[in-house]
């Protein structure tokens, strides 16, 4: 191997080092690919460094301290609970640093070769790869584009020390007094919740009817209601945010609330808006890869792009910018590489969001079933009848089965609750699967659990529900 003015050749190239991408060429060296992955900044990408694992590390020390104040009710009183907030920054800070080092020695271990820097395509098979004081071309026969996505940003929202993106947010050494959020999706509602366990006044700015306008509203109902009942969060939809001034002690942020303008004193706002994918540097155009207006990447079911030898994977491609669909695509891609008959399949992947109650859903919704002229059974079993959650003191939420009418197959399922976001896989594995709610009703559930919520949701799909009055 020669660095320099000659082109270094591997199988694979992969570039980003997000769960999309590490992924991926873990997977390519397992199928025995020489591969090579180049990241331009930290190892394990916007998830694990900005993204999903610190803010739910966050959401956690925030439900603990919110928990350690309020146990009243069953006897537990705790007085003057205190935040070192330094301490909670640096308690995440160390979680990150595990993972990533994690990741570090995962792609070591599979012997894949680490780049830092930028890369750029030449050519179909060629990139040069940059950093401050370098650059060296890169021969590929393969290639598998991960370089995610980043925060839109508004015209009238510059990012600053006072208008921030989720990464700001989750960088604060301070807890502020009080925090606008532009956006009530899953990074909003989930950091303004965080935000709101310490003791911060929060206000969200919605401009659809809902928060987490992306799941049912009978769920999404849950969580602003709860919220509310915190009695430091304020949320208003249908309302649009216009402008912000920065002064010298925070910000005054203008919204639009049924036709009048009012204004918001606080601390800081956070803008969640949305991400953008990271296409627009990498010389894709030049190339012939062809792009959505939006910078999306077009791809068929195996990754592959308009371009046969690159494929796309994560943020950067249509759907939904979640960490566990990247890594599924990054599998996909490293396998189609290899000749195997690996395709993308979307119906069983779960979303997520760590609320209070936490919500997720995987398959069909009921509404989208019926869209599709599909003749369903809508069956719900709620958390307060299982005694698990009554021992948890989480009786807030539902589990709701979609079941195909004819037969039982189960093709879609939401849980609204306690534990939801671990729930949700068993449901998952079962439209994997091709399972009918019998199937769910007859495998022995340990008890007390609230896995136990699964298998009694599929005892009302088929008619004979036990723990509660059909």
């Amino acid at each position: 191997m020669v660095v320099g003015d000659f082109a270094i050749e591997v199988d694979t190239l992969v570039i980003g080092s997000g769960p999309g991408g590490y992924v991926a060429a873990i997977r390519a060296a397992q199928l025995g690919q020489k591969v090579t992955i180049v990241e331009k900044n930290t190892l394990g990408g916007v998830c694990l460094n900005v993204g999903c694992i610190p803010s739910k590390a966050l959401i956690s020390a925030g439900h603990r301290f919110e928990t350690a104040k309020h146990s009243d009710d069953m006897g537990i009183t705790a007085e003057n609970v205190k935040v070192d907030f330094s301490k909670v920054q640096e308690w995440k800070a160390g979680v990150v640093k595990k993972l990533t080092g994690g990741v570090e020695g995962l792609l070591k271990g599979n012997k894949v070769d680490i780049v830092s820097g930028e890369a750029y395509f030449v050519d179909g098979n060629t990139v040069r790869i940059m950093d401050e004081n370098s650059a060296q071309t890169y021969k590929f026969n393969n290639c598998i584009i991960a370089t995610g996505s980043r925060p839109i940003e508004i015209p009238t929202f510059k990012y600053s020390k006072r208008v921030l993106d989720s990464t700001g947010a989750l960088a604060l050494q301070d807890i502020p007094k009080k925090l606008v959020v532009i956006g009530g999706g899953y990074i909003g509602t989930e950091l303004g919740t965080a935000y709101a366990n310490f003791g911060t006044e929060v206000v969200i700015v919605e401009a659809a009817d809902e928060i987490l306008a992306g799941f049912e509203k009978q769920m999404s109902s849950l969580v602003k209601r709860n919220l509310k009942k915190k009695g430091n969060v304020e949320i208003f939809t249908k309302a649009m945010a216009k402008g912000v001034e920065e002064t010298e002690a925070g910000v005054k942020v203008t919204i639009e609330v049924k036709g009048e303008e009012q204004t918001i004193d606080a601390d800081y706002v956070l803008v969640t808006v949305g991400r953008r994918p990271n296409t627009d540097e990498l010389g894709l155009e030049q190339v012939g890869v062809e792009m959505t207006d939006r910078g999306v990447v077009k791809i068929d079911k195996q990754c592959r792009t308009s371009v046969p030898n690159i494929y796309a994977i994560g943020d950067i491609v249509d759907g939904p910018p979640l960490a566990h669909k990247a890594s599924y695509e990054g599998k996909i891609a490293a396998e189609a590489i290899a000749g195997e008959p690996s395709e993308i399949d979307y119906l069983g992947i779960p979303a997520v969001v760590f609320s209070e109650p936490e919500l997720a859903s995987v398959g069909y919704t009921e509404a989208q079933a019926k869209e599709e002229g599909l003749e369903v059974v809508a069956a719900k079993f709620p958390f307060a009848a299982n005694g698990r959650a009554l021992a948890l003191n989480a009786t807030d939420g539902f589990l709701k089965l979609v079941t195909r009418k004819e037969d039982g197959l189960i093709i879609g399922a939401q849980i609204a609750g306690s534990s939801a976001s671990d729930m949700i896989a068993e449901l998952g594995l079962a439209i994997e699967a091709g399972m009918t709610a019998e199937d769910i009703a007859m495998t022995i559930h340990a008890h007390p659990t609230l896995g136990e919520i699964t298998m009694e949701a599929a005892e009302v799909a088929m008619g004979s529900p036990i723990h509660i009055v059909k």
